[in-house]
């Protein structure tokens, strides 16, 4: 038994999840509200002890094991869930290699080294006539005492071995101060202060250990005005958005994150009431940001500032540069590559546009409600590229609306949803004033297929491992590990039977769910080739996992065409497993809204219904599964079934 399947035995998902979620028993299950989104009015929150797991029947509409639900509840990784559950559940993890050791006790040396540079620069703050006027100066920018406490604001005196001979005398050693990245090393030999005679904001990620700093210039003349910490094993600043510890618990509360461009626009903002921003430091917003945020909120909000992103967004295809805040690289708003990332994670990317030479912590302190109003205006991507471009041409002229189209037909063209990309459609061509058939002749150059685009489906999980449906879920993900583009077909066969195709949903447990997450990711990416993707980024606490599942694989060929019947039937009997779990999720749902106290009301009614309308259309789905089944797959005998 592995140490997951020993943690899953010793833990009682009841006890873990009722700790923060007030259940109520109903027949030999439990029900609350769930703590993913806004509810007070509907229990729509389950919980299933004899498989533990959970399921939400409202506004989320999600589900997992007690796995998935602390990663989503906290914000926690695979691996830092594990340890937190074998170490409740006692169930001893495997030791570190001591090059993992060796590692780990490096990261620590460097955090504590970081730790006491926070408290050196709160002292030169709070406690040295040199940090006065610098005090004075964030005071003056709107900022309260106990705002400049909450976010450990400091200040780095204007000395060159100020810091570094603090840390010395504590005893940090001159290699680690370096490796922390708060030195520079001179031309003629030796070190000094990398900061010096600048504000200081301590960069933490996301369970809040310091990771580095960002620092701004005290002398409006000085070069650069910001500046960063260089990369270290700890301080990767496409990985990291200031302020996310203390947003991420606010972001999933409003369901929102909002993504400004400094670090006095999050504090501001969190003074002012809107505690649910961050910031990518100045650095382009990459993919990794957005999964960081997409564990808290699939709704997230660009605060775009008006100079940069008006003429310049036409002017330069769409790319805007923004001002860097270290002046190491160019940032730039892709729309085009925000679609896909939309796309690809599933979310929904919107934009707002600042007022002309307003920030956003400005702009609070004069009128907050003006940030509210902005934020529920907020535009999509494609919508505010095309309000962009229609204001800078004349939308009389043939060529103005022929280049307008062609910058934003692209973007349309990479929009995962069908309906969607539709309305765009629609909606360019009313703007434009063109007959919509003219649009419809456009075909996208080279590019990455949408197939390996579209997002896989998050939403709910389904019931329980059972011994056969394990068994049918290791031969999936052990075939797909060997070869990726298999998915392929499956997604073929599936579309062949109206479904939607394949998704982390068939799969009953989180560590089973992350590998088809990987696999999947392999074809929407074109670095590498697929099969090599997924053997470098499976997460290490899953590899002996993939290992196991694939021992029995070595000499089986995958593309036989008897393999490939067996593979599309073990992957439709997952998705009728699934199907007949939700159902019976759903008649418990049902039953106990038709339990309840409010049964009669108008709002009960409709909520029956609408479990009564998902039924049937889950029903209607698995009876053409059973059909399939029996017919086109009922020969199929290579490898495993899980009838």
């Amino acid at each position: 038994m592995s140490v997951i399947d020993q943690v899953k035995d010793r833990i009682d998902a009841v006890e873990i999840i009722g700790e923060t979620v007030k259940l109520r028993k109903s027949g030999k299950n439990y029900t609350g509200f769930c703590p993913f989104h806004p509810n007070k009015r509907t229990p729509a929150f389950a919980v299933f002890p004899d498989s533990g797991t959970w399921r939400c029947f409202g506004a989320c509409n999600e589900g997992g094991d007690i796995f998935s639900f602390l990663m989503k509840k906290e914000g926690w990784d695979f691996p830092e869930t594990l340890r937190y559950l074998a170490e409740r559940a006692g169930v001893e993890l495997e030791p570190l290699s001591p090059h993992q050791e060796e590692q780990e006790e490096e990261r620590e040396r460097l955090r504590e080294a970081l730790e006491a540079a926070v408290t050196f620069f709160r002292h030169n703050l709070l406690q040295t006539p040199a940090g006065e006027p610098v005090l004075a100066y964030l005071r003056s920018r709107g900022l309260k005492d106990e705002t400049i406490e909450l976010f450990e604001i400091g200040y780095a005196p204007d000395s060159w071995e100020g810091l570094y001979s603090h840390l010395v005398e504590r005893g940090f050693d001159e290699a680690d101060i370096v490796e922390a990245g708060l030195l520079s090393e001179r031309e003629s030999g030796g070190y000094y202060d990398r900061f010096r005679h600048r504000v200081m904001f301590p960069i933490r990620d996301v369970r809040g250990r310091v990771a580095g700093f960002g620092a701004r210039a005290v002398d409006p003349d000085g070069i650069p005005k910001y500046l960063n910490s260089p990369q270290t094993p700890l301080f990767d600043k496409g990985r990291l958005l200031y302020g996310l510890d203390k947003a991420r618990r606010e972001i999933r509360k409003l369901d929102q994150a909002v993504i400004v461009e400094g670090y006095m626009d999050v504090i501001g903002l969190a003074q002012a009431g809107f505690q649910n921003a961050v910031s990518p430091m100045g650095t382009a917003l990459t993919e990794p940001h957005l999964r960081l945020l997409k564990r808290y909120s699939r709704r997230i909000i660009m605060a775009m500032d008006a100079d940069t992103a008006g003429v310049q967004a036409t002017l330069r295809g769409l790319e805007v540069a923004r001002e860097s805040l270290d002046r190491e690289a160019d940032p730039v708003f892709d729309a085009r590559g925000l679609v896909r990332h939309e796309g690809r994670l599933d979310a929904d990317l919107r934009i707002v546009t600042l007022p002309e030479g307003i920030d956003p912590d400005e702009l609070v302190l004069e009128d907050p409600t003006a940030w509210t109003a902005m934020i529920d205006a907020a535009q999509t991507i494609v919508d505010y590229v095309l309000d962009v471009l229609a204001a800078q041409y004349d939308l009389d002229d043939p060529k103005s609306k022929a280049l307008i189209a062609r910058q934003v037909l692209p973007l349309i063209e990479d929009v995962a949803d069908p309906v969607e990309r539709e309305t765009y459609r629609q909606r360019l061509a009313r703007r434009l004033q063109v007959d919509e058939r003219a649009l419809l002749n456009w075909r996208p150059g080279t590019g990455p297929s949408r197939k390996a685009r579209t997002p896989a489906d998050e939403g709910a999980t389904v019931e329980g491992a059972k011994a056969p449906v394990s068994v049918v879920e290791n031969f999936c993900l052990a075939v797909l590990l060997k070869d990726p583009e298999l998915l392929y077909q499956v997604d073929r066969a599936f579309q062949s039977m109206d479904l939607d195709r394949p998704s982390e949903r068939d799969f009953t447990t989180t560590e089973h769910r992350l590998l088809y997450a990987c696999i999947r990711a392999s074809l929407e990416q074109d670095q590498e080739e697929p099969a090599l993707y997924c053997r470098e980024h499976i997460d290490e606490s899953l590899d002996e996992i993939a290992r196991q599942m694939m021992a029995g694989f070595e000499t089986v060929e995958v593309r036989e065409p008897r393999v490939l019947e067996e593979v599309n039937a073990n992957f439709f009997r997952l998705r009728k497993r699934r199907l007949e779990t939700e159902l019976n999720h759903l008649r418990f749902n049902l039953e106990d809204l038709q339990g309840g106290e409010d049964g009669g009301t108008d709002e009960m009614r409709q909520q029956m219904w609408q479990v009564t309308k998902e039924v049937q259309g889950l029903t209607s789905q698995k009876q053409r599964l059973d059909r399939a089944l029996k017919g086109r797959w009922s020969n199929s005998n290579v490898m495993v079934t899980g009838e």
